[in-house]
Formats: C-alpha cells, sequence, structure tokens
C-alpha cells in the first residue's frame, strides 16, 4: 500500500441531492455506504480510487465538490 503524505492527501465534498428511493438496492447501500442519510446531507471523505468508484455508481444521485 502507497503511503500517502498529509500535504497530498485531498478531501472531496459529497452531497446528496437526489432520493435513492425507486433506485435499485444497491445504489441505496451505496449512497448509504458513502455516509449519506438525508437529502442535501454534506460529507467529507478522501480522494481515493473505492470512494471515487462509489461515486460514480450514484453519480445520478449526488454532486461532488473537489
Amino acid at each position: 500500500m502507497a503511503k500517502i503524505s498529509k500535504k497530498s492527501k485531498k478531501i472531496i465534498r459529497i452531497r446528496l441531492i437526489r432520493s435513492p428511493i425507486g433506485y435499485s438496492d444497491r445504489q441505496k447501500r451505496t449512497v448509504k455506504a458513502l455516509g449519506l442519510h438525508r437529502m442535501n446531507q454534506t460529507v467529507e471523505k478522501p480522494d481515493s480510487p473505492a470512494v471515487r468508484g462509489m461515486i460514480a455508481k450514484v453519480s445520478h444521485l449526488v454532486r461532488v465538490e473537489e
């Protein structure tokens, strides 16, 4: 596992802009795994390939700020 220095660690903000109601269970679980529970809730996550992959799966439900 590569070490990341604190200076190069980026944080991204993820905001839930659409409700996952009516979407598949998999997408609902992905939104919950990102730490989002309510509409317009914002969470900060480290910018990593795993988080980016989750965002890609629910990109129609969230807005990302870098």
